[in-house]
């Protein structure tokens, strides 16, 4: 009993000497912490390039996309080519079956030279018989007969020799051939289908120059100009990977989605492919004005905020200001109004800070060129994104929102 008596007493006095201690040093080790100089990253505002630009889901189509056709009916005698293979104009694409042609040619050659030998024996005997003529040894009857004989042996040569000339071109249709340089798609039909004028053998996309195709809001078909407006494409992480100014504009919106298509066209130096769908980014308009990187801006209620570098007695300390921002280019807000251009603010440990708090300024160096990029998908770049939000508490606590 006497030792618990002892252990308890012993307990009571250390409690008693922390309380008294903790108390003593509470609003000292306080006003010390709220005095320590934080480290901060810290930006000079200055005036850029601010984008209003919107982006989409767009559709890459080819300029030369066709579906190939035979011109002559018959058996897929081969198929010398695989799906997807680059050709060269004139390359072979599939062959039909010529062997039918083949040999009513060699009978229409033959029938040629037939008629070429007559042509030959005819002439000789006009110029016999005008050789007679003259000598007085044939009549005039017999001579005439030996000219229209000679004209009509050469016209039945020339007749033939038309109808092997067009034998010859209509052999030539049995090597379906590439009428421009592209890519083969597939193939729907096999070696020994029998095709005819109306089947389709397969088709050619040339990807050289594409068009990319993006629906946008009527209200914003308004302020798109053709020649001047430009259709970026993206790549999956959002980095620029060609810029293709608009050359059409929908006349009307489409009546199901109300939404107006138009179109830009670019050299495909990527590698893109036809029938392809990228990110696609429309550039409304451009113009010079203050920016705020984002990560600077903090919202109270409904007005904006940052924090500005002041110095203050002898030291430097963040001072919450407010700000009016505008639309959202890449990674900045466009200033409307509250600061001016080489106002240095705070970008980092916005949540730590409070007003008048001391800092330790240090240089933030950009990743890449600010101003670059737009609104991300279904976002309007005339409106403004929303800022950090810090809650409404007291202007003065350091404590960040939820704490």
């Amino acid at each position: 009993m006497r030792l618990v008596t002892t252990w308890s007493l012993g307990l009571a006095v250390l409690l008693h000497m922390g309380c008294h201690s903790q108390k003593d040093a509470g609003p000292q080790g306080g006003q010390q912490a709220a005095n320590q100089a934080m480290t901060v990253e810290v930006e000079r505002l200055e005036p850029g390039e601010v984008r209003e630009a919107n982006e989409y889901l767009g559709a890459l189509i080819s300029r030369s996309s066709i579906t190939v056709y035979p011109q002559v009916a018959g058996y897929v005698k081969s198929i010398p080519l695989k799906p997807g293979t680059r050709v060269q104009q004139d390359e072979v694409l599939l062959v039909v079956d010529p062997r039918r042609e083949s040999a009513g040619l060699r009978a229409t050659q033959a029938q040629r030279a037939a008629a070429l030998a007559q042509r030959e024996y005819a002439q000789q005997t006009r110029k016999r018989s005008e050789q007679l003529l003259k000598e007085g040894l044939q009549s005039r009857q017999d001579y005439d007969q030996a000219v229209a004989q000679a004209l009509q042996a050469e016209a039945s040569a020339r007749a033939i020799e038309a109808q092997v000339q067009a034998q010859e071109v209509q052999l030539g249709f049995y090597d379906v051939s590439a009428p421009f340089a592209g890519t083969v798609g597939d193939y729907p039909v096999k070696v020994g289908d029998f095709v005819t004028q109306q089947t389709a053998l397969t088709t050619l996309d040339q990807s050289n120059t594409l068009e990319v195709s993006v629906q946008i809001p009527v209200e914003r078909a308004q302020t798109v100009k053709v020649g001047g407006t430009p259709v970026e494409v993206l790549d999956a992480d959002g980095r620029l990977l060609v810029s293709a100014p608009v050359f059409f504009v929908a006349p009307i919106p489409n009546t199901n989605t109300q939404l107006v298509e138009i179109r830009g066209a670019f050299e495909n130096t990527q590698g893109l492919r036809a029938g392809q769908f990228v990110r696609a980014r429309v550039v409304y308009a451009t113009r010079e004005a203050l920016r705020v990187p984002t990560a600077a801006v903090t919202r109270i209620s409904s007005q904006t905020f940052v924090f500005v570098v002041r110095d203050a007695d002898g030291g430097t300390v963040a001072q919450r200001s407010p700000v009016s921002v505008g639309i959202v280019s890449g990674n900045d807000y466009e200033v409307t109004g509250g600061l001016d251009a080489g106002t240095p603010v705070v970008l980092s440990s916005i949540q730590l800070l409070r007003d008048g708090q001391p800092i330790h300024p240090k240089a933030h160096v950009r990743d890449g060129p600010p101003g670059v990029g737009g609104s991300g998908p279904g976002q309007d770049g005339g409106t403004p994104a929303p800022a950090q939000d810090t809650g409404s508490h007291d202007a003065g606590s350091g404590a960040a929102p939820g704490q």
